[in-house]
């Protein structure tokens, strides 16, 4: 189902690029979808394309428009090089504004620590660093479209985060530690909706 709905997401990533004159911006992906036996609630896309899909979240995603919830949200924070912006953020904050290729020489091992609270990759890092209200807003808008035009009804967000949220009861969810699910959020997505509903029925 992961490869399916990420076969499905690529497509239509793909497609929405060169409708808007930026296929070369893909040129360097190699997209590859994978599902991972782990409890924790998870996913996290890699720059170039790497997705990785938690088993402890299919109970929340329930089902493949759920899924691509998920995935295109993730998918929408790597296009958007939001991750890169993070790290940056990042080497400004934790060790003092040096260059990537500089701490990576000088510390690689905090880099790599560094490296996996940007992108999400397991607990076992602490933490994952959170993305701004911007980069939520503008990973929630092109998510929906991504899903859109993959074939899945962008409302079926509504109710992931919806649950996503009621999550929230209990410990948090890794997922949660850099994507809050509110009724600020959700209110949000459903002001998003009509304008990614215009890609939907659009074709694979």
């Amino acid at each position: 189902m992961v490869k399916r709905v990420g076969d499905r997401l690529k497509k239509a990533v793909e497609r929405y690029f060169i409708e808007n004159k930026m296929a070369d911006e893909l040129k360097n992906y190699a997209w590859e979808f994978n599902l991972v036996e782990n409890s924790e609630v998870n996913a996290w896309c890699m720059p170039g394309g790497k997705v990785v899909v938690y088993t402890g979240i299919l109970p929340i995603t329930r089902d493949e428009a759920g899924l691509a919830v998920v995935m295109g949200h993730e998918i929408a924070h790597a296009i958007a090089k939001h991750g890169g912006e993070r790290m940056s953020h990042a080497l400004a904050v934790q060790m003092g504004g040096i260059a990537l290729s500089t701490a990576v020489a000088s510390q690689p091992a905090q880099t790599q620590n560094l490296w996996m609270q940007v992108f999400g990759v397991g607990s076992q890092y602490g933490f994952m660093l959170p993305y701004s209200r911007l980069q939520e807003n503008e990973a929630d808008h092109l998510g929906l479209i991504f899903m859109a035009m993959a074939g899945y009804d962008p409302h079926a967000a509504i109710g992931f985060w919806e649950r996503m949220s009621q999550k929230k009861g209990g410990s948090t969810p890794e997922f949660l530690s850099t994507h809050p699910a509110d009724a600020t959020r959700i209110q949000n997505i459903r002001k998003l909706i009509p304008d990614a509903m215009r890609y939907y029925g659009t074709g694979r």
